[in-house]
């Protein structure tokens, strides 16, 4: 880029930008760009771009703004949307409404922590390495596990990652996913699994809940893993425990993919009843919904598989002085060692968003875990025992649930949803896309955001459906 003229005018490339504007470069400035890469002519530049894909007219662009017009034009467009601090908010399905607590992003956004990677001289980071160590330790209490790392993407490439993770340690070919775990999770899962050759059969629910009988006929000496979400997609809490004794007597592992780990503040963790990997998004730990990204993806499992575990993990260490201190270590990537060696070829993690899962959990304690976890409970069995006595409306399934549950709808899901958005609300998740023999069914999620002036606006509204 080289400066011209007066009032910051500058050349870049084929245009000149000033205030207001943009003028084209002239010929002798063309000229002189060619001659300093090396090519004769703007047409030889883009020689390699197929002439069917290339624009042979002039960019069709406003003229620009100033920065006040800018920024008017930007606060209309985000005023467009409908997020929850604007809308009243019964949607789940994966992603969830939590309060986050002031404190959270006052201390992650501090600038010691700011960073979104983990750092590559890391031992300087001190620090960022003890959130990363306390979040692993916060991670293997809530799960019952040995051992976390320093988080995954999200939920549904965790999924996929223990997915892998049980393939590497069995030496067998094919994982069997109930069809009640998130539908992106499995699609991820298959997306993943493909180029490894490692078969995805998907598994029947019924009721609700996994087909425990399904599972035992499927399983065989090829099955590696059985993949279940507790609580389920359906918001239904799975039997974890008879899955783990079925997965072991086949000399298979038991996968738990955790779309909602609040629930884990009253229900028991899925290592004491038997899980051998578990995955799961991290959003609802102190992490806003943010339209959908970026999440936080968690992977915990038992401490023997500690050398297959993927992604970076935080160790606490002692220097040559006895003085205390954190490394990254057990860095299985294909950044690190050779390919066909590495555990997964992913090479980042979601440093800040587990950053603000471990202030989160921490600036709850225990107590406070188990109380927002009683809220999401009490105020979704309020709201389920509501909604179910609504003329025409009824519960798909009546296995317990956490703070998700499926309502059977007179109309369509899609149309409720269309009208309580008109009185200010955000409906649940229509089933159908996912599940056409659903197609009237309305997965309504309540966490602890949800009051009860609010959940009987709700009711009151589903009442006058006509």
């Amino acid at each position: 880029m080289t400066p011209r003229g007066r009032g910051g005018n500058v050349t870049t490339g084929v245009e000149r930008r000033t205030q207001h504007k943009y003028i084209p470069a002239t010929d002798a400035e063309r000229e002189e760009m060619l001659r300093t890469i090396g090519a004769a002519s703007v047409e030889e530049l883009f020689a390699d771009i197929p002439s069917r894909v290339r624009l042979d007219r002039p960019l069709r662009l406003p003229p620009a703004l100033s920065d006040p017009e800018l920024m008017a034009q930007l606060r209309a467009m985000a005023d467009a949307n409908v997020h929850s601090d604007r809308a009243v908010c019964f949607l789940g399905a994966g992603a969830y409404d939590h309060y986050v607590p002031s404190v959270v992003w006052h201390l992650a956004g501090r600038g010691e922590f700011l960073t979104a990677y983990t750092p590559y001289q890391a031992e300087l980071m001190q620090g960022e390495l003890q959130a990363g160590y306390e979040y692993q330790s916060m991670l293997c209490e809530i799960t019952g596990m040995g051992v976390a790392n320093a988080s995954m993407y999200d939920g549904a490439s965790a999924a996929a990652e223990a997915a892998v993770m049980a393939k590497d340690l069995t030496g067998r070919g094919e994982v069997l996913v109930s069809t009640a775990v998130h539908p992106e999770y499995r699609q991820v899962i298959r997306t993943y699994t493909a180029p490894l050759g490692l078969r995805v059969t998907e598994i029947p629910y019924r009721h609700g809940l996994t087909d425990l009988d399904a599972v035992a006929r499927a399983l065989s000496p090829r099955t590696a893993a059985i993949i279940i979400q507790h609580p389920n997609f359906f918001g239904c809490l799975e039997d974890g425990a008879a899955c783990a004794e079925l997965a072991h007597r086949a000399g298979a592992l038991l996968v738990c993919a955790v779309a909602e780990p609040l629930s884990l503040g009253i229900l028991e963790p899925p290592g004491a009843w038997g899980a051998d990997i578990v995955a799961g998004e991290g959003q609802p730990l102190g992490n806003h919904l943010n339209f959908g990204g970026p999440y936080l993806g968690m992977l915990a499992a038992r401490q023997e598989f500690v050398r297959r575990i993927p992604g970076r993990l935080v160790g606490a260490t002692v220097d040559a002085e006895g003085r205390r201190g954190f490394v990254l270590t057990l860095q299985t990537r294909e950044q690190h060692i050779r390919r066909e060696k590495a555990s997964s070829n992913i090479c980042t993690n979601e440093a800040l968003l587990a950053l603000a899962a471990a202030i989160y959990m921490a600036s709850l304690g225990k107590a406070g875990f188990r109380k927002v976890s009683e809220l999401n409970l009490r105020k979704a069995a309020y709201a389920r025992e509501a909604i179910r006595e609504i003329p025409k409306f009824g519960l798909a399934f009546e296995a317990p649930t956490f703070n998700e549950f499926v309502v059977r709808t007179p109309l369509a899901p899609e149309e409720i949803n269309r009208r309580l958005l008109a009185a200010g609300i955000l409906g649940g998740a229509p089933l159908g896309r996912w599940y056409p023999e659903l197609s009237d069914a309305w997965l309504v999620c309540v966490t602890e955001q949800r009051t009860k002036a609010e959940i009987d606006r709700l009711v009151a509204l589903l009442e006058g459906l006509r």
